[in-house]
């Protein structure tokens, strides 16, 4: 079987897309693959923020489109950044081992968000990221970051910002890990929804595909990454808004925490729950729904109504 990968063109994009293929290379049934990187709508448009222009979606829209028409057979992405429900006739085929879930704090060597001066402008455009930041500390400046993460260091070197935040994974991915100042715990900042995770979507359609690639489902990771993804769609959450959830399996339990909040971190509603790691979608819908009975749709609803 022949394969072609869609993928963005950024350098992570690309690296994601090149490790499943030496992994698909493994698999004797697999003859011959290529990559065919694409621009996405999401990747262009770098002067408004994502909430804007349609949410983090824009990034995954011409690779379904690419798949649809016969040019690709399937898709490379970042599990945090595919929305929790996808357009009819495509799956996510499988879902790899977790890399690192945290938050990477980068800026001068050796800072902390502790550290830094008051008042320091802190360059990110995830709501959720704000809001933990503001958190933490309520008197830091939160100013819009957009671009691939080498355009984000450059801003950051050019002294556009006093710290940035980005994903430790990528950076680890593209081995920029020296650039991290400090890395988050999970108490101190809730990831995205399946942060760390990359996942393989394909057509639904295509069972011969879909078998090969269920040999690269971690079965652990499968369990974490329903239950978080089952948060934001029951939440009715879109990949922009500030809701953050991470499960972590113990054995046979699964624990998992969530959040809702406010960007500005004056507002917010943490839950966890506990349980047998077999339910992770039963257990994502029960916590999710705790959090709607104490205010998580309002607050939502509000946060949303900010921003159109």
């Amino acid at each position: 079987m022949k394969i072609r990968i869609a993928t963005r063109k950024s350098a992570l994009a690309l690296w994601q897309a090149e490790h499943v293929a030496a992994i698909l290379k493994s698999i004797p049934a697999i003859t011959d693959i290529t990559l065919v990187p694409l621009s996405t709508r999401g990747d262009e448009i770098l002067d408004r923020s994502l909430q804007k222009i349609g949410g983090k979606g824009l990034f995954i829209k011409e690779l379904e489109v690419a798949m649809q028409n016969g040019d690709a057979d399937l898709a490379v992405h970042s599990m945090k950044d595919l929305p929790a429900d996808l357009p009819d006739g495509f799956c996510v085929a499988a879902t790899l081992q977790r890399a690192n879930h945290r938050d990477a704090l980068v800026a001068a060597p050796a800072t902390t968000i502790a550290s830094l001066p008051e008042n320091a402008r802190i360059g990110s455009s995830s709501l959720r990221r704000q809001a933990q930041i503001k958190m933490i500390r309520p008197d830091l400046r939160i100013e819009a970051l957009r671009g691939n993460v080498n355009t984000r260091l450059a801003k950051l070197d050019n002294g556009d910002y006093d710290a940035i935040i980005l994903a430790a994974a990528g950076l680890e991915r593209l081995q920029l890990q020296q650039h991290i100042s400090q890395q988050f715990s999970v108490d101190e900042m809730l990831p995205a929804a399946a942060q760390g995770v990359l996942g393989i979507e394909c057509p639904e359609s295509n069972t011969e595909l879909r078998s090969i690639l269920k040999q690269l489902d971690d079965p652990v990771t499968l369990q974490t990454t329903t239950a978080e993804r089952t948060i934001a769609r029951v939440l009715q959450a879109n990949c922009q808004s500030p809701v953050a959830a991470f499960a972590a399996v113990d054995g046979k339990t699964l624990n998992l925490s969530a959040l809702v909040a406010f960007p500005d971190g004056s507002r917010f509603l943490k839950d966890s729950i506990r349980g047998d790691a077999t339910n992770a979608e039963q257990l994502g819908a029960s916590l999710a729904n705790r959090l709607i009975d104490n205010g998580a749709r309002e607050l939502l609803d509000s946060i949303e109504a900010l921003h159109d």
